[in-house]
């Protein structure tokens, strides 16, 4: 989803581009959204508005004027995507993101179980606050405390059980330094995309993928637009 926005934003050169370029977004979010997979479809979410909302602060007025048309147009298709959605799954995609179950019931757990995985993650830093339970060892440590065998899906509450104080220092400096980055140097306008996408993946499927980990790695680009006048030098050929 995020991809083809990008494709529409900056590399959609006629109208044609433009339509193909929408009409795969369109495609892929409606295959996210029928998954019933929540995550995916928000961070993909998150990430085009972060983009939406960093190339709207560099346009002049003009400029801001005509994104502002395409942003609505771009509403109304999400709109529609959804619609089409509700109808090819009876309705049952408004209830997952609702939380509710097929019957229209509230669900008790917001975020399909996980919320018992970080508790006991919590309990852990809290039995383990300076140096944690140790590297890989909240699985056989929380099957020990609760008989229930399954892997961290929330890598901030597992850093926490793991490395202790030391796990809050280094999601630290994993948070700020992005921002950092920015400051120092803010024409790298897909960063805040970048670092929402490794915030909201850790928080729902750990470091399953090695996805967060290499999205997170080019929100520290620093990148430099250098002026197409500048004179080139030019190295000979050694053979």
């Amino acid at each position: 989803m995020f991809l083809f926005f990008v494709q529409i934003l900056f590399n959609s050169k006629n109208r044609k581009l433009v339509l193909v370029n929408t009409a795969l977004l369109a495609l892929v979010a409606f295959r996210a959204i029928v998954t019933f997979s929540r995550g995916g479809v928000i961070t993909g979410l998150a990430m085009i508005g972060g983009l939406a909302f960093f190339t709207f602060i560099v346009l002049n007025l003009k400029a801001k004027g005509r994104f502002l048309v395409y942003l609505i147009v771009g509403f109304i298709l999400s709109m529609g995507i959804w619609a089409y959605s509700s109808l090819q799954t009876g309705g049952m995609i408004d209830k997952r993101y609702a939380n509710q179950d097929i019957k229209g019931r509230e669900k008790e757990s917001k975020l399909s179980g996980r919320e018992t995985l970080m508790n006991t993650e919590i309990q852990m830093f809290l039995d383990n606050p300076i140096l944690g339970v140790g590297v890989g060892k909240n699985k056989e440590y929380r099957e020990e405390l609760t008989g229930i065998e399954a892997a961290s899906h929330n890598e901030i509450t597992r850093m926490l059980a793991e490395h202790g104080l030391f796990g809050i220092i280094d999601f630290v400096i994993l948070l700020t330094v992005p921002m950092f980055m920015y400051l120092n140097n803010r024409q790298n306008i897909f960063l805040f995309s970048f670092a929402v996408f490794w915030a909201l993946t850790i928080n729902h499927a750990a470091m399953r993928l090695a996805a967060p980990a290499f999205i997170y790695a080019l929100s520290l680009l620093n990148i430099q637009f250098t002026d197409a006048n500048e004179t080139t030098v030019h190295r000979e050929q050694i053979n």
